[in-house]
């Protein structure tokens, strides 16, 4: 029997990151695996029109290295994304399933319409600053991250242009929620991830329409691709064949 090629993987990392984020989850991967990570567009600091970038323009970018990464029309990609990267992903399925082979959410999930990140940020503000880690971690688990790691996140951050963060997710085609998925829960553990999808939570809802779903605990905090990259790596190969 002929061994299937590996279909390609497109890493895409969450607000105030970019491709850097997955170094170690990449090498664990190897050099047979058909990965690679992207930069989204807002997130690159030296891009000169950094803050004014757009979820459409994070679409767009997506949409191009999806068709780089095709080695024949029926070549379709995994995309793997974290946190904040699940807003231009949703949008990328709701418009274009026939690209993704499967989606793998990283602490993630599809985002609910007419969801934005931060609806209510001041008019005047250009771009969110990573804010300090005692207050971000009143908004997401920093388990397993080292001072080292925590050093190397804050100095590689990029303030996430206000544009992306305003926009408001506008999906309207069911065929998105037929793309196969991995949900890899690892601040929340499945069972209640699971459990607010059922209850209707906004942040989970487009979680109970999916109808192929398979669910993975990597337990650790919602970083995983610094605090667990071997595990994480080996999810993510499982998902590519």
């Amino acid at each position: 029997m002929t061994p299937t090629t590996p279909s390609p993987v497109l890493l895409l990392a969450g607000h105030w990151l970019g491709a850097w984020a997955w170094d170690d989850v990449l090498e664990h991967l190897g050099p047979a695996a058909r990965a690679e990570a992207l930069t989204l567009p807002g997130l690159d600091p030296a891009d000169p029109l950094r803050r004014t970038r757009t979820l459409e323009d994070q679409v767009d970018a997506i949409c191009t290295a999806l068709g780089r990464l095709r080695g024949s029309p029926h070549d379709a990609a995994v995309v793997v994304a974290h946190s904040g990267a699940n807003a231009p992903v949703s949008l990328v399925l709701d418009r274009h399933p026939q690209l993704v082979h499967r989606v793998v959410w990283v602490d993630s999930g599809p985002a609910t319409s007419g969801s934005a990140a931060a609806p209510d940020l001041s008019p005047g503000v250009e771009e969110l600053a990573l804010p300090p880690f005692a207050v971000l971690a009143e908004q997401a688990s920093l388990e397993g991250l080292s001072p080292e790691v925590l050093e190397t996140f804050r100095a590689r951050a990029v303030p996430e242009p206000a544009p992306v963060l305003r926009q408001a997710v506008e999906l309207t085609h069911d065929d998105r929620h037929d793309v196969p998925t991995t949900l890899v829960c690892c601040s929340i553990p499945s069972a209640q991830v699971l459990e607010l999808a059922r209850g209707g939570h906004p942040m989970f809802a487009d979680v109970a329409r999916l109808t192929t779903v398979d669910v993975v605990d990597l337990p650790t905090g919602h970083w995983p691709m610094w605090s667990r990259p071997a595990e994480l790596a080996a999810v993510i190969a499982s998902t590519a064949g």
